[in-house]
């Protein structure tokens, strides 16, 4: 290997680790979990009504797990339970009507609109509560989650209080990929940074957010975020910039029941919505993936290389020694950043060195989602896709 190579990959490598250690101490410590909902005043007075908006398409087998959940809650304040059957072919409608929430029917969705979010303004405007709450139809919520929320709501004067879904992780594939989801995207959305009023930062976790319906108006609605495919970083967008507070973060009380019993079942999910957050742009996308394998498979690949020469006795060769300490710190740095999601999901935190296979497979989906979305079944979800970009 020439010399000017290897100091080259060494160089690219050190520059990994470096950015590792950038992203532990100053990145807004999005690696942390211990961001929780921070501690209403329940004692201030009457807790305000809340309208809870389910969207649902064909949930009828889902709904009997976690509706009960959210229509069961001890809240001492007017709760009411609207679940919008958007289109379905199954039985949700009856069924969550059984159960005894109140239905409305989705009109169809109109030219210009996103399903979900045109189902969610359907339900937003036969609300009639202080807060909404909009949540989907697999989240089930433990006993006193909804008053916890809205006491943190009221008493941090927040437009928006969103708490990330602990996800499933009961088969391997979701121990595998579920936990570096919420990991990776709160290394896109700093949580604390999510929660600061000054910070430019914002998004929610689309599961579970109470939203001041007074501020969504204010905002401008939902019809201004009509087109929005990823709708829960929209409606936490066009809250912030209208100068509403909002907050993020992380909660064992609120769970999602959706399995992901097969490794296509979390690819599709992923491959749905990844170029759309990208903005369906190829040079983006590209720039995604090899920033992915720059900073995820680069140092673990050094390291490994690194100490092959030097096991081999080719000591001797220039940069050995550099490049699988570069490498080394590097897949250390990024195992230690991926151990607290780990202890959250309760899995063990020897898992965290395989971070690097984890990054390439959600590389592999991102390439994956531009490739459907250019051939027309970009989206796709229960019968529904997103036009191709023609750009």
């Amino acid at each position: 290997m020439q010399e000017a190579t290897v100091i080259t990959i060494c160089a690219l490598t050190s520059a990994a680790a470096l950015a590792w250690l950038y992203l532990l101490t100053l990145h807004g410590g999005y690696w942390r979990t211990g961001h929780r909902l921070p501690p209403g005043d329940r004692q201030a007075g009457q807790l305000p009504s809340v309208t809870a908006v389910v969207p649902a398409r064909n949930e009828a087998d889902i709904l009997p797990a976690c509706l009960p959940t959210l229509l069961s809650q001890d809240y001492q304040g007017s709760l009411s339970v609207i679940v919008v059957d958007d289109d379905s072919s199954d039985d949700t409608a009856k069924v969550a009507a059984e159960l005894g929430a109140t239905i409305v029917s989705a009109r169809p969705t109109p030219p210009g609109w996103a399903g979900k979010v045109w189902a969610m303004a359907e339900g937003a405007q036969a609300a009639g509560g202080e807060y909404i709450l909009f949540t989907d139809a697999d989240i089930a919520y433990a006993p006193g989650t909804l008053t916890s929320l809205a006491s943190a709501a009221v008493s941090g004067d927040y437009a928006l209080v969103s708490q990330m879904a602990l996800l499933r992780t009961g088969n391997q594939p979701e121990k595998l990929l579920i936990p570096a989801f919420v990991y990776f995207f709160a290394q896109l959305y700093p949580f604390p940074r999510v929660s600061r009023p000054r910070s430019r930062t914002a998004a929610a976790a689309g599961g579970c957010m109470l939203v001041r319906a007074s501020a969504l108006t204010t905002a401008g609605g939902l019809a201004s975020i009509s087109a929005a495919r990823i709708d829960d970083v929209a409606l936490a967008r066009l809250l912030k910039r209208d100068g509403g507070r909002c907050w993020l973060g992380l909660t064992t009380d609120v769970v999602s029941m959706r399995p992901y019993d097969r490794l296509t079942d979390i690819w599709d999910m992923v491959a749905r919505s990844a170029y759309t957050q990208l903005r369906y742009s190829l040079a983006l996308t590209a720039g995604v993936v090899l920033g992915l394998a720059w900073l995820y498979l680069l140092p673990p690949a050094a390291a490994i290389a690194g100490l092959a020469l030097l096991a081999s006795g080719s000591a001797a060769e220039s940069g050995a020694a550099w490049l699988a300490a570069a490498g080394l710190a590097g897949w250390l740095l990024m195992a230690a950043s991926y151990v607290p999601m780990l202890r959250l999901y309760k899995l063990s935190p020897l898992r965290g060195p395989t971070l690097p296979l984890i990054a390439a497979l959600y590389a592999a989906m991102t390439l994956d989602s531009a490739r459907r979305h250019r051939r027309g079944r970009g989206g796709e979800w229960k019968g529904r896709v997103i036009p191709p970009d023609r750009g």
